[in-house]
């Protein structure tokens, strides 16, 4: 066998153009062709590329990446330790035609010969610049097939913005396969389902933020006909359990008994106690004793940020979002006459924060099928007038998804009562589930945990609030959640301030509140290019600032910097005729340097409108507890926005989709020197019966569990975080959360309350060195 360390080379041609080529096919004409291709494409598998030596300088980039060629298979190590970004990018000579192809896949062979699973991302592009991505889990194991659908089957997404709508249209973020098979399906993320196969530019195979170097064995690309449809993949899926009605999995849940038996068990386990090193608060009680104020607050102490719980011991932040059932309900498929429903609301709470929200009885006899998908992928749904019946609710909208408004029903809800019984099932679960935070050791409940857990006074919180109401907004051009705030609007103010009230109200001055989140991944602009960074800007400034207060602003800033409209034209190279102009909407392109570092100055300028408006309201009403940000997302988090941020917060946050904090990604850090949290993170499994892993995937429950230890050292490590908070208690729905679609195995418990045994066992492990790892 010959190796060689210089790359991987393909030799790409128009797919079947040799078996389509014979002495009498050459008087064919160009469409003849195209047919005795997709007749042969139908039969039969075909070869995309060729792995090979000759043609790496032409068709294949490398990104901190290096290959060996060997017999036909390319030996791919990602060089991610070092880099956030390491992958290749294999590029035709001409891009691919396969738009005469109808029903059919990628496919390609990967062999992981360890010692880590690989999550790859697999990118497709075409010639009008949309990309689909998909990724899958790489387990260590001999070689697989993997494959990426790329025309037919279920290959097809509701209507709506692509950068937003990320579901098919089951409303599902992945759906269950749709033929039975060995082979293993790349898992669908974001992007556009359908491309232009009139010519597919590139493709790529990638890692990001890995904290190892990883490897693969990349052998047969392919093309290849999809086996026939199961016309029934979406059809009685759902078991009366909320699980997997066609696979079985460890923990799956059969009967009562069995029930029963799991609360049982784990009851013997939950003693009620901390860990040994411990303070009251959950604070390192084998460390110093610092200053002690009643509140948490933050301290640098041997050159690590930490916070300090209220008694004066250092207290690292770790626990689970998304305690409560705001997020465990899923569409139903049914709806009611609008006429009919009346739910009311408070104005403080969006739509997928409020409760199960169950419709007024008036309206349940008009109750109808609006999706049959959805409603046929149901084994059992209680009526409405059983006890379970309890346990339905009401979504007046969605993020996305084929089904904008309607019935919903929490399975997760109906199996605590299963569990815990009738009396009262929640009150069973919050004592469980605070014996259960204090056995796995976490030292606080994190972000969207139910106001009835406020008062526990046995673990620590972290509160939260929207800012929502009829104030003006602007937009960044790719607002994935809602559009943005017009910050200098006075009514956002005014909102602001109801929403601190309101928490105010909730926490009651509680000392065992850490602090308050406002607000989350709000797209204040994105890492991509200029245009997406500065687009609050860029698209502001077109409109007219006796509309927009946010561009009069803007207007005011730069006419107090230039003074005469003459010294910005020159600097912009523009021809604005006046300020007035200016202020009635410009053409916004980007045109050199200067106008870049005004528009640095203007991105600033909003941004810390906003962090001031907040930052004031909770110092009136919550004096005592901390402002913890608005939770960057990591896609989402311009440098001018993060400073502005870092004026006015005591701890900054960011939610993290890697596998772990990777050094050269955090380096602003050491800049910033602030006090920092991570959100939100997670890893998923497919081995759970969910069809969907998460946004970061592991191969196994094992590796996930791996994985999350793999990640929090990462954090502890960092002397400028202070905590981590894993995204979430409890998995999503199969069928997908009612909001959004979220279909993913990332909870700590699943749909029956049942905990992941190698998650648990990871959590106390983790947490029980966490203290003597960071501060000894």
């Amino acid at each position: 066998m010959k190796k060689t360390a210089i790359a991987l080379a393909l030799s790409m041609s128009l797919l079947g153009c040799q078996q389509a080529h014979n002495a009498s096919s050459e008087k064919n004409t160009v469409s003849e062709k195209k047919n005795t291709l997709e007749k042969q494409v139908l039969k039969q598998e075909m070869p995309l590329i060729t792995l090979s030596e000759s043609t790496v300088k032409e068709n294949v980039e490398l990104a901190s990446a290096q290959v060996n060629i060997i017999d036909g298979a390319a030996e791919i190590t990602f060089l991610g330790k070092e880099n956030p970004y390491a992958g290749i990018t294999i590029k035709p000579d001409e891009p691919w035609d396969l738009s005469h192809l109808d029903d059919f896949n990628l496919a390609m062979d990967i062999k992981n010969p360890g010692p880590h699973p690989v999550q790859l991302f697999l990118n497709v592009s075409d010639i009008d610049g949309a990309t689909y991505t998909r990724s899958v889990a790489v387990p260590v194991a001999d070689t697989t097939t993997f494959y990426a659908k790329m025309r037919g089957h279920d290959l097809a997404t509701p209507s709506g913005d692509v950068n937003q709508e990320l579901n098919f249209l089951s409303g599902f973020r992945s759906n269950p396969e749709t033929w039975e098979s060995d082979d293993v399906q790349f898992i669908s993320m974001w992007g556009k389902k359908n491309l232009n196969l009139t010519g597919i530019t590139q493709i790529s195979l990638s890692v990001q933020s890995n904290l190892f170097d990883k490897s693969i064995v990349l052998s047969n690309l392919r093309l290849r006909p999809n086996p026939e449809m199961n016309k029934d993949f979406l059809t009685k899926i759902v078991d009366k359990y909320g699980q997997n009605a066609n696979v079985e999995f460890p923990g799956k849940i059969h009967s009562q008994q069995e029930l029963e038996q799991t609360r049982e068990e784990e009851a013997k386990k939950l003693d009620n106690q901390l860990m040994a090193d411990r303070s009251r608060f959950g604070g390192y009680k084998n460390g110093p004793k610092l200053k002690a104020t009643g509140y948490f607050r933050t301290e640098k102490v041997d050159g690590k940020w930490a916070m300090v719980d209220p008694e004066g011991y250092l207290y690292f932040a770790t626990g689970l979002d998304i305690i409560r059932l705001s997020n465990t309900s899923t569409m139903t498929g049914y709806g009611f006459d609008d006429e009919l429903v009346n739910l009311g609301a408070d104005g403080v709470t969006p739509e997928d924060s409020k409760g199960l929200n169950r419709v007024n009885d008036e309206a349940i006899p008009s109750r109808h099928v609006v999706s049959d998908v959805r409603a046929n992928l149901f084994q059992w749904l209680p009526s409405y007038d059983e006890p379970l019946g309890k346990w339905f609710g009401y979504r007046g909208s969605a993020h996305s998804g084929p089904v904008k408004k309607g019935e919903t029903f929490s399975f997760y809800a109906a199996n605590l009562e299963r569990k815990y019984g009738s009396e009262d099932p929640l009150e069973a679960w919050e004592q469980v589930t605070l014996k259960r935070m204090k056995y796995w050791g976490f030292t606080s409940l994190g972000n969207w945990t139910d106001p009835r857990f406020y008062q526990n006074n046995q673990v620590p919180y972290f509160a939260n609030g929207w800012i929502i109401g009829d104030f003006k907004t602007v937009s960044s051009g790719n607002d994935f959640w809602a559009p943005l705030p017009d910050v200098f609007d006075p009514e956002f103010a005014r909102r602001a301030d109801i929403t601190a009230a309101n928490i105010a109200a909730q926490v009651q001055n509680n000392p065992w509140c850490v602090g308050v989140f406002i607000d989350n991944e709000k797209s204040f602009g994105r890492s991509e290019s200029n245009e997406a960074r500065y687009g609050i800007v860029i698209h502001t400034l077109k409109r007219d600032g006796k509309a927009v207060p946010t561009k009069a602003a803007f207007t005011a800033l730069m006419k107090k910097k230039y003074g005469d409209i003459a010294a910005l034209n020159h600097k912009w190279g523009t021809d604005i005729s006046s300020w007035e102009a200016f202020d009635k909407g410009i053409d916004s392109s980007i045109r050199n340097d200067a106008q870049l570092a005004d528009y640095s100055e203007m991105l600033y300028h909003y941004g810390e409108q906003y962090f001031r408006i907040v930052d004031d309201a909770l110092d009136k009403h919550m004096p005592n507890h901390m402002y913890l940000g608005a939770r960057f997302p990591d896609w989402g988090k311009p440098m001018e926005i993060v400073k502005a941020a870092a004026k006015h917060v005591d701890v900054m946050s960011y939610n993290v989709y890697k596998e772990g904090i990777h050094p050269k990604s955090w380096a602003f850090l050491e800049e910033i020197d602030m006090p920092s949290i991570i959100g939100e993170f997670h890893f998923g499994a497919r081995d759970s019966g969910l069809f969907h892993p998460g946004l970061i995937q592991a191969a196994t429950q094992t590796d996930r569990a791996e994985m999350y230890k793999d990640y929090m050292h990462s954090v502890i490590d960092n002397p400028y975080f202070v905590g981590a908070h894993w995204f979430q208690y409890m998995d999503s729905p199969i069928s997908g959360r009612a909001y959004d679609g979220e279909n993913y195995n990332v909870g700590f418990v699943n749909v029956t309350d049942t905990p992941y045994a190698p998650m648990v066992e990871a959590a106390r492990e983790l947490n029980s060195t966490m203290y003597s790892r960071r501060f000894e």
